[in-house]
């Protein structure tokens, strides 16, 4: 199993952690509603089958009257730990930015759009890509990320709590 492979997967779950605007000519952005400190755990599935537990926490800083996300995030596993970053940006209802796990060198893009309360987006980078599917009911987020068939993750679940 990658470690920039999870370190990726874990990146695009958090940093697409948003609650989507409602329908308006003008929508407000998602983003306000992420600032502060979220933690959570969830189930990361290998190719093979096996399954480990993750725990999570993620800090939002909002910036540019809530266009600006960034987001920092560590995770543990039995076997991973990593420290993440990205700086994301909200426009429209379209969701675009950049992530990078620097301890191993792995880096790449962000795109999807958001509509209710539903973000669908993808990651794509030199070693990474997945599809992602997240959901914000209130303080809750659960995440679903699907990396490309060719990578050692089958999965990852999550739910998320703010603080």
């Amino acid at each position: 199993m990658s470690r920039s492979t999870l370190a990726g997967a874990s990146l695009v779950l958090l940093s697409m952690c948003v609650s989507a605007p409602s329908p308006q000519a003008a929508p407000a952005s998602p983003f306000l509603a992420m600032a502060g400190s979220w933690s959570g755990g969830g189930v990361l599935t290998t190719s093979d089958g096996m399954q480990e537990r993750l725990r999570c926490r993620a800090n939002y800083n909002v910036a540019g009257a809530g266009a600006e996300l960034r987001l920092s995030l560590r995770c543990a596993s039995e076997s991973y730990n990593f420290d993440l970053a990205s700086e994301v940006e909200y426009r429209g209802g379209a969701i675009s930015g950049q992530w990078t796990e620097a301890s191993r060198n792995a880096s790449g893009t962000i795109s999807g759009r958001a509509a209710g309360d539903h973000v669908e987006a993808a990651a794509r980078g030199n070693n990474f890509s997945a599809n992602l599917s997240l959901t914000t009911r209130g303080s809750r987020q659960s995440v679903s990320i699907r990396p490309e068939p060719n990578s050692s993750i089958r999965a990852v679940s999550l739910s998320l709590t703010r603080h």
